[in-house]
């Protein structure tokens, strides 16, 4: 830990957890052809990604976007230190992610219980039964489980969530057998302070070491609140490159953070992220081309700083 002008203590090393080619890409109407996928995720693993989230084992039918997952997790072998993982929401994605030799999985909720519904038909407190199906028996099998709570900041449908109740499924996630929670807000209306209030009980409940942040940038405020959560002792942290993303049944919501803003800042917080930022960009080019839209990642628009001669 290092001191800075910002921060009493800023660590010397970041997490950043790669999410762009399934929770960027599900959004997107037009299909991505598996070649695009994978280029993309090569390119960001050339960057210095060691996390990628790559696909979702959901039905095509509720994701058709994602209806290659078994032919692109085939055609992706992690090269020696980087992680792939995929989305599972009950017994049957995880029969598909073994079947395709994958190490980690993730599940994923709500913390309100429209949402919930929206979003996986089906109650918490079904959910949580459908997992216990699918987080003991990966972890018997080896396989690390990761978890997500979307809504923790609010919901589109509810209003405020209450942190305890989201608190309440983020332990129950714990002791079935994951290794982390990644607490969101799903539609981007998270404040500083609220975040503050959400992480310092989070972190007085469980290791901070549990704890991820999943932010997306509806109103602009995802790099502030991931300041708060830096402060408070957060080190890991989801990002998709060049801000891709949304959410289906958060209408109106934008991306998870871009990628490239949040390098741009740790780095200039002296911090150790293991991304090369020039790389990083020319991955979000490769999103762009793939997807064929412009993307508004800031930094990948902008660039980093570069200084020019005038001319004459």
């Amino acid at each position: 830990m290092r001191g800075h002008a910002l921060f009493e203590q800023v660590p010397d090393r970041v997490s950043i957890f790669e999410v762009s080619p399934r929770d960027g890409l599900q959004n997107e109407a037009a299909m991505v052809p598996i070649e695009g996928k994978k280029r993309l995720v090569e390119a960001l693993v050339a960057a210095g990604l060691r996390r990628v989230e790559i696909t979702s084992f959901v039905s095509p039918k509720w994701v058709p976007q994602l209806g290659d997952a078994e032919d692109l997790a085939a055609a992706l072998v992690p090269p020696e230190g980087v992680t792939y993982s995929a989305l599972c929401p009950n017994a049957r994605g995880l029969d598909r992610a073994l079947a395709v030799g994958l190490r980690e999985i993730a599940v994923f909720m709500s913390a309100s219980e429209t949402h919930n519904r929206m979003n996986v038909n089906k109650s918490i407190a079904d959910t949580l039964r459908v997992f216990e199906e699918i987080v003991p028996p990966a972890r018997e099998a080896g396989i690390a489980v990761r978890a997500y709570v979307s809504t923790v900041w609010g919901c589109p449908y509810e209003g405020a969530v209450d942190p305890a109740g989201a608190l309440a499924i983020a332990q129950r996630l714990v002791a079935l057998g994951c290794y982390q929670v990644s607490l969101g807000d799903t539609i981007g209306v998270g404040t500083p302070g609220q975040t503050a209030e959400i992480v310092r009980r989070f972190r007085d409940a469980m290791p901070v070491e549990q704890i991820a942040l999943h932010l997306h940038d509806t109103r602009g405020t995802a790099l502030a609140n991931l300041l708060v959560g830096l402060e408070l002792g957060v080190r890991d942290f989801d990002a998709s490159v060049s801000g891709v993303g949304g959410c289906p049944y958060a209408p109106g919501a934008a991306g998870n953070v871009a990628t490239e803003d949040l390098v741009y800042m740790l780095h200039g917080l002296g911090i150790e992220t293991g991304i090369d930022l020039d790389k990083l960009i020319e991955a979000g080019n490769v999103a762009e081309q793939v997807i064929g839209r412009p993307l508004p990642g800031k930094v990948h628009r902008a660039g980093p700083l570069r200084v020019r001669k005038p001319k004459g």
